[in-house]
């Protein structure tokens, strides 16, 4: 009797465990790595996987789940490969700093990564905070918390006074003398010794400030604040440990000593010239452009008080140079994918990058191409992200309209879902 009882819940074990199938009809499906809209589709998930990706409405089977979405836009889940979880740009950003706690850092996070969702981006990879952006990456990961899939440096890498120095403008009783542990480095030896913490503490790649920038309370914003020596101290330890490199970087000079020491990414690229881009292209360097966060920072600083003194001139003076640079870079072949720097305005908006990129000189499907196939690359997540196909992660959104003929459909995001689950519909 008992070997009858142990064969029946096996037997329900084995049922319990195979996945609703779920069928999407899709009216339009992007395909970004084509460049193609197709039309009548029918995707097929089953788990976390996309099964098949069908021509015409497949009829569904008794226990399938039918997703109706034949007057929507469909397309992969979107990928921000520049966002910041732990905070949000506000008058009292600077004091928070000095007053807030690792977790009130952590509880504003689970706030801004459902809102990053809800807007399509399935995947991101938070460049820098505290190091709740670790634990918030696990939180996401086991279902605790509603967002998207985080791929996250950790804390930055910066040298003393750098941009990424999170000691910068305070009272010299806060100020203190940070290391390695706390990312602030001087010379070769450090610096390897914290892409080696980074790795330690659980961070996925490691990311850099190779120059001065605009909101640290720092006068320098464009000035290159690693040597490249440095930089490919950096490079080459990261590379030991298996991590990929993103280099924030708005002064030219500092985009060159990053590109040449093999930096894989380089982050808003302000004040890029034709040597900075000759170089990044032979090295194959990736520009993330952040036009979003010029745009937003130039209307903050016009707001009295909102900024510290130092910091006013530098966010007035990049966001007329940022869009620039970004159309410089692209039209002369440097490879882009899409990032925004969400953070240093209000999350949820990262929609707003299409638009601008398009205003830059790129058309709406290469604006999404860079938001899904491209940044997948990046990411080095190729096999996972960033297209609808057989086998990939099923990670899909839909839009109203049809953001080909007008790319500010990208703001309508009507259904999300992200590794097989609906979270939007």
């Amino acid at each position: 009797m008992r070997s009858f009882y142990f064969t029946i819940a096996l037997i329900l074990s084995v049922f319990s465990s195979i996945a609703q199938r779920t069928l999407i009809h899709c009216g339009n499906l992007i395909d970004p790595a084509a460049g193609k809209v197709l039309r009548e589709m029918t995707i097929l998930v089953e788990g976390n996987k996309i099964i098949s990706v069908n021509t015409g409405f497949t009829k569904p089977e008794k226990d399938d789940k039918v997703v109706d979405l034949r007057s929507k836009t469909v397309m992969p889940g979107l990928i921000d490969m520049h966002v910041h979880l732990e905070e949000e740009i506000s008058k009292s950003r600077y004091s928070d700093m000095t007053q807030l706690n690792p977790a009130d850092f952590a509880f504003h996070s689970t706030v801004f990564a459902q809102r990053t969702l809800m807007q399509g981006f399935t995947t991101v990879r938070d460049l820098g905070g505290t190091g709740v952006n670790i634990s918030l990456r696990k939180a996401i990961a086991s279902g605790y918390v509603i967002g998207p899939r985080v791929f996250t440096c950790g804390k930055i890498i910066s040298t003393t006074g750098g941009h990424g120095d999170p000691t910068n403008g305070l009272n010299k009783i806060f100020m203190g003398d940070p290391g390695p542990n706390d990312g602030v480095v001087n010379g070769p030896d450090e610096a390897r010794k914290a892409v080696r913490q980074r790795y330690k503490e659980g961070s996925d790649l490691i990311k850099i400030t190779a120059t001065g920038g605009v909101l640290s309370n720092a006068k320098d914003g464009s000035g290159p604040q690693f040597t490249e020596e440095e930089i490919r101290a950096i490079v080459s330890t990261a590379k030991d440990y298996g991590f990929r490199v993103a280099a924030h970087a708005h002064g030219a000079e500092g985009i060159k000593r990053a590109a040449r020491a093999g930096v894989n990414s380089i982050e808003h690229g302000s004040y890029i010239d034709d040597e900075a881009i000759a170089i990044m292209k032979e090295q194959g360097t990736w520009l993330v452009p952040t036009l979003t966060a010029g745009r937003s920072v130039a209307d903050s600083a016009k707001i009295p008080g909102f900024f510290p003194p130092l910091v006013v001139p530098k966010a007035i003076a990049v966001s007329s140079r940022i869009q620039e640079s970004f159309s410089r870079a692209y039209k002369a072949g440097v490879k882009i994918a899409f990032g925004t720097d969400a953070a240093v305005y209000a999350h949820g908006k990262n929609y707003l990058e299409f638009q601008y990129m398009v205003e830059g000189g790129m058309s709406p499907m290469e604006t999404i191409k860079a938001a899904t196939t491209s940044a997948a690359d990046l990411l080095d997540q190729k096999e996972n992200l960033g297209a609808i196909e057989k086998g990939k992660l099923a990670d899909i959104i839909a839009v109203d309209g049809d953001p080909i003929k007008d790319v500010r459909s990208m703001k309508d995001v009507v259904f999300v879902m992200k590794d097989g689950k609906i979270y939007k519909q």
